[in-house]
């Protein structure tokens, strides 16, 4: 399109009249007269949903966005109730301040698990009543153990000694020890129900 004295139109210079005639063409199909509204506008479209988003990368998603919007909503644009352009812009602020919403949306949800999901509560006094019952259990089924295998790991995992150290201190040879732990332990987990 080209003004009266033979210059093209740039976006800014483009009459109002000149977006409602093409969005008029667009509202019946015509690609071209999309095309032609595209370069009209579509640099002052980004510039609005730049502002509201910021994010480079998501305003010149929204931009495509809306000019689909515009493909799509063209035949319902009514010139008896504002300009194209002012209908255009009402389009990019609506869907724009919607991305907003949506991410803001997304991100109070997103806290929302994260603190559902962290937020266990901790009763030092249940803590501490579980842990006494957890040991009285495992008190009663270590009478269970033969003398060998009680010794064994009462000084593995109360004492804090390693299997030579064991060995050593019992005078016995390391493979006894660890016979002793394996065996002590696998009854150990019988006599507590534990299965592995």
């Amino acid at each position: 399109m080209t003004t009266e004295t033979g210059a093209p139109l740039t976006p800014r210079n483009e009459p109002s009249h000149d977006i409602a005639a093409l969005l008029s063409a667009v509202a019946s199909g015509d690609q071209r007269a999309f095309g032609s509204l595209y370069d009209a506008v579509a640099s002052r479209v980004h510039g609005l949903v730049r502002r509201i988003l910021i994010d480079d990368a998501q305003s010149e998603e929204v931009t495509q966005e809306i000019f689909l919007e515009i493909w799509q909503a063209a035949p319902r644009f009514d010139a008896s109730r504002g300009s194209a352009l002012g209908w255009i812009f009402t389009l990019a602020h609506r869907r724009a301040v919607d991305r907003v919403r949506s991410a803001q949306s997304s991100r109070e949800r997103d806290e929302r698990i994260a603190k559902r999901d962290t937020d266990a509560t901790y009763d030092p006094v249940a803590e501490e009543g579980d842990a006494r019952i957890e040991g009285q259990r495992v008190h009663r089924a270590m009478r269970g153990l033969s003398e060998a295998q009680r010794e064994a790991i009462t000084l593995a995992y109360y004492g804090g000694f390693s299997q030579s150290e064991i060995a050593e201190r019992l005078g016995i040879p390391i493979g006894t020890v660890k016979t002793r732990l394996r065996d002590g332990m696998i009854r150990l987990r019988s006599l507590l129900g534990v299965m592995t």
